[in-house]
């Protein structure tokens, strides 16, 4: 049908308009109209409305006139994340050193392996509020584990968590909360956050401002006191799947 409807003077005149995802649109309807918008003209006429100053010259040859002006738009727009490799590490190799006080007194302190913090909490435990429901069945990144047995707190007092992990590969140690506060409470989610920033090996200078968060889970008890049934760990700055945290534990500064 668009073989004879629309005349290449008609298409020479719309496809200068154009912006680079319509007119790759356009090399999709036929064979005429792929030959026609793949001229290198539509495509120099998009990269200098872009990059204006790709297009001059001074001596040299402008950048796009040689590979083509086509091929310099569309990969200079294409999205370019490639799949991270296999990380070094898993989750049999490590554990997590967890310490949590109230009021400088210790309430919680254990040693949890990789493995169980990845599982998660598989049964949700009864009387937990809808939002906290829907939380633990989301499919995103974070690491919970029911506590046992539960302990009770009151944010008026003063809630402090230390995190480590450990591998078992080398016998290091990295820190990832250094006994921080948990200084927002998230009421109707019925979760208590605290954040650090992570510190990595001065192999990674470039790599900053990525945060690791814990949070507390939280159910009602008596007295208006909640009681904590479980924890959590989430990279959601910076990694969404078991690949990406096990990256980000290893670019750590182990000790």
């Amino acid at each position: 049908m668009a073989e004879g409807w629309c005349s290449e003077e008609v298409l020479k005149g719309v496809f200068p308009l154009m912006n680079g995802v319509d007119l790759a649109s356009c090399m999709c309807v036929c064979t005429r109209w792929r030959d026609l918008a793949k001229d290198d003209f539509f495509w120099k006429n998009l990269c200098s409305r872009r990059w204006p100053s790709i297009c001059k010259t001074k001596g040299s040859p402008p950048i796009g006139a040689s590979r083509g002006y086509h091929k310099l738009y569309t990969s200079l727009c294409k999205p370019q994340r490639s799949p991270l490799p296999a990380p070094r590490l898993s989750f049999d190799d490590i554990e997590f050193y967890v310490d949590i006080w109230l009021n400088d007194k210790s309430v919680y302190s254990d040693v949890v392996p990789g493995t169980l913090l990845q599982s998660g909490i598989i049964n949700p435990p009864p009387g937990i509020c809808d939002i906290m429901r829907d939380h633990l069945r989301s499919l995103t990144c974070k690491m919970t584990i029911p506590v046992s047995p539960r302990f009770r707190v009151v944010f008026s007092e003063s809630i402090h968590v230390s995190l480590l992990v450990g591998r078992r590969d080398s016998d290091k140690v990295a820190c990832i909360i250094n006994k921080s506060g948990f200084d927002y409470v998230d009421g109707p989610a019925y979760r208590a956050l605290a954040y650090d920033y992570l510190q990595f090996s001065p192999s990674y200078p470039f790599v900053s401002e990525i945060r690791a968060w814990f949070a507390l889970l939280l159910v009602d008890a008596q007295d208006g006191k909640m009681d904590v049934f479980g924890i959590e760990v989430d990279f959601c700055d910076a990694a969404n799947s078991d690949n990406e945290v096990l990256w980000l534990l290893d670019m750590l500064d182990w000790k």
